[in-house]
């Protein structure tokens, strides 16, 4: 069966796929597992991909990790997730250092920050809350930030 490959979705909390992707990597890197890809769809939330050869590669690799509810029973095609790979490519990081952003999600919403750095891999920033009193450095998604015009 060399050449055929399954690709399943796996089904997150909400808002932590990040945090099941980089659990189910771990797993995979240490235990050596045959898992191909993991892939999250930005837009897409509560889920996350994965590629193996068999499916009982997958099942065996998600098995009590935390954020992972379980596994959608229907196979996806490659060409199901092709138009989120697209998209992902496409993000550019329109942010630089010191820019000065508004946060327009999560527990800060509202408030202006500075950005203090930037991970572009992880598509995150630390930002700096312009109005606290004390500064504290928090790292947020790149998504739920936005340029304040000066």
């Amino acid at each position: 069966m060399t050449g055929v490959v399954v690709i399943l979705a796996l089904r997150t909390s909400y808002g932590k796929e990040r945090m099941a992707l980089e659990a189910l990597e771990t797993r995979v890197k240490v235990s050596k597992l045959p898992v191909k890809a993991i892939f999250v769809a930005g837009e897409l939330k509560g889920y996350i991909f994965v590629e193996a050869d068999k499916r009982e590669d997958i099942e065996k690799s998600i098995r009590g990790l935390p954020h992972v509810r379980g596994i959608i029973d229907k196979e996806v095609k490659i060409e199901d997730v092709e138009k989120f790979m697209a998209k992902q490519e496409d993000k550019k990081i329109s942010f630089n250092q010191g820019d000065i952003v508004e946060v327009v999600g999560g527990p800060f919403k509202k408030e202006k920050a500075k950005i203090v750095s930037i991970d572009e891999a992880k598509y995150e920033a630390k930002i700096q809350l312009i109005d606290s009193t004390v500064p504290i450095a928090i790292t947020i998604k790149l998504d739920l930030l936005r340029p304040v015009a000066e």
